[in-house]
């Protein structure tokens, strides 16, 4: 029903005035007497092969949702209700931003893709820390991504990572470093091994101070080559990270059915979708084997369908994340996903 009479309805908007829609209706619906339960009750599958340990922490079900949804921390509990058992909110700043100019997010139809410069719009830490102070849902695991305002500059930008950590922390069960987005000016720069030391070195010395030490992990970038993903991972093995997020939107544009005319009036932007799932996968596939499997991962970008999903944790990953293919399959995807995990977790041990 969705993808034959929702998703044309809702395509014939902007992916940015649809985000703002959707956000405002479900809002009010949810605050109709029963209509949450009613939605949990039809898109969560509940059974204890699906709980999966994590970094300490216990997920109901191994499927979350992507940051970029709930940029301000709003909208968690009613996201949560279409089957996910953590979400990430962010990417959150220390000062709210308007984020690019628009528009910034463009359907690629034909690629099942989406091409975003959205900038880190967000309302700003201490706006993000008010809402993560309210009683979230019993269950619900909550990922707070971290980054940088669009005008601090990079030597400046330990600062702004530091100073958000530090904001939302009581409010949220892990963090993502994120230092790999292509739509804030500069960012990816910090991906160089000295500046991702002096953050993520900070970060954990910030987190070794904490009495309830929290998980950090490392979102990384599907556009490094192997040497740059070998540093990376060294990095993260010396400062003792947690885990990485695999990976964030790319700005390549190779293998695209869609018109090079189309691509080239959109511009610039990371690409998400169906055209990053190879690459993805090949980057999880790729630290899980050079870390012996010893590295946590969350892998995320390009998670379009069921088969998607299943590969990614063959791969190595013990969480998935979804974005783009929730814009496309509809909110059904997660409950899809979760009954083939329990299908098949049920029929190794039966």
């Amino acid at each position: 029903m969705y993808r034959l009479l929702i998703r044309p309805l809702l395509f014939l908007l902007s992916p940015e005035t649809i985000h703002h829609l959707l956000i405002s209706i479900l809002r009010v619906v949810f605050k109709i007497p029963g209509f949450l339960p009613l939605v949990k009750g039809f898109y969560h599958v509940k059974n204890d092969f699906l709980e999966t340990d994590f970094l300490g922490l216990t997920f109901s079900n191994p499927v979350g949702l992507a940051a970029g949804f709930d940029k301000n921390a709003s909208i968690y509990r009613e996201f949560q209700a279409f089957g996910f058992s953590f979400i990430e909110i962010g990417t959150v700043t220390p000062l709210g931003q308007p984020g690019n100019e628009k528009p910034r997010s463009f359907r690629i139809k034909r690629d099942r893709g989406l091409i975003n410069r959205m900038g880190f719009n967000n309302n700003g830490a201490v706006a993000a820390a008010a809402r993560l102070d309210r009683k979230r849902p019993k269950g619900l695991i909550l990922g707070g991504n971290i980054g940088k305002n669009t005008l601090t500059p990079n030597e400046k930008a330990v600062d702004d990572y530091e100073a958000v950590f530090n904001a939302i922390y009581e409010g949220v069960d892990y963090f993502v470093v994120n230092v790999s987005c292509p739509n804030v000016s500069d960012l990816r720069k910090l991906q160089d091994q000295d500046s991702l030391e002096l953050i993520l070195g900070r970060i954990m010395e910030l987190r070794d101070q904490k009495d309830i030490k929290k998980p950090v992990l490392l979102k990384i970038s599907p556009d490094l080559n192997e040497q740059q993903l070998d540093e990376t991972l060294e990095i993260v093995e010396r400062l003792k990270l947690d885990g990485i997020v695999a990976t964030n939107t790319t700005v390549s544009r190779e293998g695209l059915i869609t018109a090079d005319q189309e691509i080239r009036a959109i511009g610039d932007g990371g690409m998400s979708g169906a055209p990053i799932t190879a690459r993805s996968l090949e980057v999880v596939r790729y630290i899980h084997h050079k870390s012996e499997g010893k590295l946590p991962i969350i892998a995320v970008g390009g998670i379009m369908c069921v088969q998607d999903a299943l590969n990614m944790l063959d791969a190595g990953a013990t969480l998935i994340q979804i974005y783009t293919g929730f814009i496309y399959e509809g909110p059904g995807l997660a409950r899809r996903i979760n009954r083939a995990i329990l299908k098949r977790r049920a029929g190794e041990i039966s």
